[in-house]
């Protein structure tokens, strides 16, 4: 029975360094973990909302550009969860389509344009704000409104309890493949906003720069990932914009294209491709085969054509 029980929790997902062991990893990080639901968190990444709280315990951070060429992100939780993350902000259209290949997860946010709830409604999503789950939520005094939203996850999850495991999205994980360049330093540079990954030999970890300086939890933890994608997608005007007029981008992650690879000090060419929004993205050498990643969380950074 007990042979059984632990078959069955590490069915889908990824097994061992190709050795035949079955214990159990995340699809999302490669790194042990048990079966966990998912839950995404959209992160307010102005200037204002820094350092935020809980970001290094994110399996996945996903940066994307929104109104007036800034970026936020969407930290995706599963194998560990932080006691609170935030701040929390609002969600948009680009984010239902990204968060589809994840089955059914919980999505916490702190709201959405009016126009754009129909679409949350219908999307494969739990949706979980502070009107549906207000135990999730708590307000900091020590910033001004609009960034001092927290959300506890554990809390999110309950009011979630039906949110999908983390299963497979397309990552792939193992060693190093053959090729690639040197390199020490990444940057992605947004109309308004910028982030730089620098390789660390010391602890195998690309640390992340925004805006020009170190970027760092609320208690100090510098920001890093095993592995950076900086993935070239299709941006363009949405239906949407915000309250002051600025149309919403529209970040278009089904397809395909190119993409650069972070991983161990070296930046490797790859293809990108995602045939349709209930599945992965797969991440392939210039020769087609899968390209893994280096084991740990991982930071993918959509960035245009």
């Amino acid at each position: 029975m007990l042979a059984a029980a632990l078959l069955l929790a590490a069915a889908g997902c990824q097994g061992g360094d190709g050795d035949g062991s079955s214990r159990p990893e995340s699809p999302f990080t490669g790194e042990p973990a048990g079966r966990a639901p998912v839950l995404a968190v959209k992160v307010d990444n102005a200037a204002a909302a820094r350092p935020p709280t809980g970001l290094d315990r994110a399996d996945i951070v996903y940066a994307e550009q929104v109104e007036g060429g800034l970026s936020r992100l969407m930290a995706v939780y599963s194998a560990h969860l932080p006691p609170t993350a935030g701040p929390v902000r609002s969600a948009r259209e680009s984010d239902l389509e990204l968060l589809r290949q994840f089955g059914r997860p919980a999505l916490a946010y702190s709201g959405v344009q009016g126009r754009l709830q129909p679409a949350v409604d219908r999307a494969p999503l739990y949706p979980v704000t502070p009107g549906t789950a207000p135990r999730a939520y708590e307000r900091s005094q020590d910033r001004a409104a609009p960034h001092n939203l927290y959300v506890r996850p554990a809390e999110a999850l309950r009011a979630a309890p039906r949110a999908s495991d983390a299963a497979d999205i397309g990552f792939r994980f193992g060693a190093a493949p053959a090729g690639g360049r040197a390199r020490t330093e990444q940057t992605v540079r947004y109309p308004a906003a910028r982030f730089t990954f620098t390789w660390s030999g010391d602890g195998a970890r690309w640390l992340v720069s925004m805006d020009g300086g170190p970027a760092r939890t609320a208690d100090g933890r510098r920001l890093a990932a095993a592995t950076v994608v900086v993935q070239y997608v299709t941006v363009r005007p949405s239906r949407y914009h915000d309250r002051w007029g600025s149309v919403s981008p529209f970040t278009e992650t089904v397809g395909s294209g190119r993409a650069l690879v972070l991983r161990d000090g070296r930046a490797y060419d790859a293809r990108w491709s995602r045939p349709g929004g209930g599945s992965g993205t797969a991440y392939r050498t210039p020769d087609g085969d899968r390209l893994p990643f280096a084991r740990g969380p991982v930071w993918v950074v959509f960035a245009a054509r």
